[in-house]
């Protein structure tokens, strides 16, 4: 099993990359060296170096080590649309061994990797594949961002749900305040808490701007 985590959410809005970064932060704190990964990003803004991700370029920073853009992120495209049609536009097919290839690479320049997925757990990578097909191929266990909102009941059950039928294993759930005043808080959380049998992993507060350290202090991760 890879040393890591794959990083997805119940939706695309749910701050799956600042709780990647948090989740660096956290390992760099304990004194492992950590690298990110984003490898399928769309939304990307044209540079003089090629398109270039926001998230991508934070998980890069984030590095213990610096890598190359392009060897954390070997997908990146303009539109922000789901990555398979943002291919197709492109001309081209998401392949899931370049992928893995990557994230080789990177293991072996630091103790443990985080990769941030796209959008949810069911959003296509290619015609054939998901983040599920990319997981199961990497040995990765999951952790599931639940963005804390009206509904998030609901989209975190089915996805646990489609993860656990995937075959890959859940290592925990973190839920992500991700609108201020959430009605009834607590008691969704607690919901979870005795729905799911995987362990919550932390539980982020709302932040008008969100900080990383804060973040970092807000999980609990055992190795």
């Amino acid at each position: 099993m890879i040393n890591g985590f794959f990083i997805t959410g119940t939706d695309t809005s749910c701050g799956k990359t600042e709780i990647t970064l948090g989740l660096m932060q956290l390992l760099q704190s304990r004194g492992q060296t950590v690298l990110g990964m984003k490898p399928v990003a769309s939304g990307a803004t044209p540079t003089a170096e090629g398109l270039r991700n926001g998230d991508a370029v934070r998980i890069q920073a984030q590095g213990t080590v610096q890598v190359p853009y392009s060897e954390l992120s070997p997908y990146s495209y303009e539109p922000p649309i789901a990555p398979h049609l943002a291919a197709a536009q492109a001309g081209e097919e998401i392949d899931l061994s370049v992928i893995s290839t990557h994230c080789m690479s990177l293991l072996a320049q630091a103790d443990y990797l985080i990769i941030e997925g796209i959008g949810g757990w069911r959003v296509p990578f290619n015609p054939q594949q998901s983040a599920a097909d990319l997981v199961r191929m990497l040995n990765m266990p999951v952790i599931l961002v639940v963005g804390l909102k009206l509904g998030c009941i609901n989209h975190t059950l089915l996805t646990v749900e489609s993860i656990r039928a995937s075959g890959v294993r859940l290592a925990g759930w973190i839920a992500n305040e991700v609108e201020p005043g959430m009605q009834d808080r607590n008691r969704n959380i607690e919901t979870l808490r005795t729905t799911i049998t995987a362990p919550c992993l932390g539980v982020v507060p709302y932040m008008k701007h969100p900080a990383t350290k804060v973040i970092a202090e807000s999980l609990d991760l055992p190795l």
